[in-house]
């Protein structure tokens, strides 16, 4: 093998084993978020949510964000779910809030994010995301006009399919009796069990290329690349440039939700500013994929102006919180998140992925056995008018 060869082999090899590193980092808390988050799901019905947001009052944009939380955090069927609940009347600025919730205010994101930033990026992400939405909304207050809202309702109402369409609609909440009851009884664990799958499916291939990219970042581009493109040199300009550039990297990297943190983890070492990390990952709903399916869905117009909007309340709310948080003083001194070395020991990060995938396993026995791979081949699917969701919380109950 000539040098080139070798040099290209070890540089891949490298890539793939800061990848699989980052991977076994995270694997447990993966699996803990994706179980917690079907727990809410399974307890928490998506039938009423288009009632619940009438309008784009507080009170609303409220619920819409608390909605979100307790909702997916696949980027796909977060957009596809707020085009269902805008069909069904909700108001399209509370939608969209509930949208960038589902997002950015899930468990699982802040597992991850404790995990290789930090809780203090932990912290930024569940106070810079509600500052987010709610700069977002005045932008919508101030420039969006009716007009641009019913060209869009026109095109959603023509039912163009953009991606994970039947997750989007799922619904097989159990409603009836205490928490501990719905969750705990067979029906609500098959739920929880569909729900587990069903977002490992949907957002499996962004956590597999964020961490690849991640990896690759990580091993092949030298400190003083990032140092120079993050204006390191320069800490005044370095704090404004971060948030600027942030949600463009994003944009380009077309990796979304829970996948973005580990490329989060490479900026951050690599120097971005602490609000350009926040600003980076709050742009998971404006990748170049995600633009294409709002064209499908909205239009050319309102995507272009969800993207403008979307990037300015992006940029304010990452320069908001690198001012408050540098003014309180929560912004790490040292630049030390989680890129760690492809072996696996045994610690606690070992015993916790075995625990936590034998959790795992239960879930897909149990999601296994109760029809889940015919739903799955299904995710994909349009909603024909709602009833897609109806058959399955019906066809699944054990």
């Amino acid at each position: 093998m000539s040098t080139f060869g070798a040099t290209l082999a070890g540089g891949v090899l490298s890539a793939l084993g800061m990848a699989f590193a980052m991977f076994w980092e995270i694997l447990w808390a993966l699996v803990l978020g994706f179980a917690l988050s079907a727990m809410v799901q399974a307890v928490v019905s998506k039938r009423q949510m288009s009632r619940l947001l009438p309008d784009d009052s507080p009170r609303s944009l409220g619920i819409a964000c608390g909605l979100g939380a307790a909702s997916s955090s696949c980027s796909y069927a977060a957009v596809a779910l707020a085009r269902s609940i805008f069909r069904k009347g909700a108001n399209f600025t509370a939608a969209i809030a509930f949208e960038f919730a589902s997002t950015n205010l899930v468990i699982e994101l802040g597992i991850i994010m404790v995990l290789l930033l930090g809780w203090q990026f932990t912290l930024a992400e569940f106070v810079g995301g509600p500052l987010m939405i709610a700069i977002l909304a005045a932008l919508f207050k101030a420039l969006l006009r009716p007009e641009l809202v019913a060209e869009a309702r026109r095109q959603a109402d023509r039912g163009l399919v953009g991606s994970m369409e039947g997750h989007a609609v799922m619904d097989m909440s159990v409603t009836e009796g205490s928490l501990l009851e719905r969750m705990t009884s067979p029906k609500g664990f098959t739920a929880i069990s569909h729900y587990f799958l069903m977002d490992w499916a949907a957002i499996w291939r962004d956590i597999v290329g964020g961490l690849l990219l991640a990896g690759a970042l990580a091993a092949w581009v030298p400190d003083h690349l990032w140092r120079s493109f993050f204006l390191v040199e320069h800490p005044v300009s370095a704090k404004v440039w971060g948030p600027i550039v942030g949600p463009v990297v994003a944009m380009l990297s077309f990796v979304c939700s829970i996948g973005n943190v580990p490329l989060a983890a490479v900026l951050w070492n690599g120097g971005i500013s602490f609000g350009g990390v926040i600003s980076f990952i709050f742009a998971d709903l404006i990748v170049l994929p995600i633009l294409n399916i709002y064209r499908k869905y909205y239009g050319s117009a309102m995507t272009l102006f969800l993207l403008t909007t979307s990037y300015a309340a992006m940029v304010i709310a990452g320069l908001v919180i690198e001012l408050v948080f540098a003014a309180l003083g929560l912004i790490p001194v040292t630049r030390q998140a989680r890129i760690v070395e492809p072996h696996v020991s045994l610690n606690y990060t070992t015993v916790l992925n075995v625990i936590f995938l034998a959790l795992g396993a239960l879930l897909v026995i149990r999601f296994l056995r109760t029809g889940g791979l015919r739903m799955l081949r299904m995710m994909n699917q349009s909603e024909p008018g709602g009833h897609h969701g109806q058959h399955e919380t019906r066809g699944h109950a054990p």
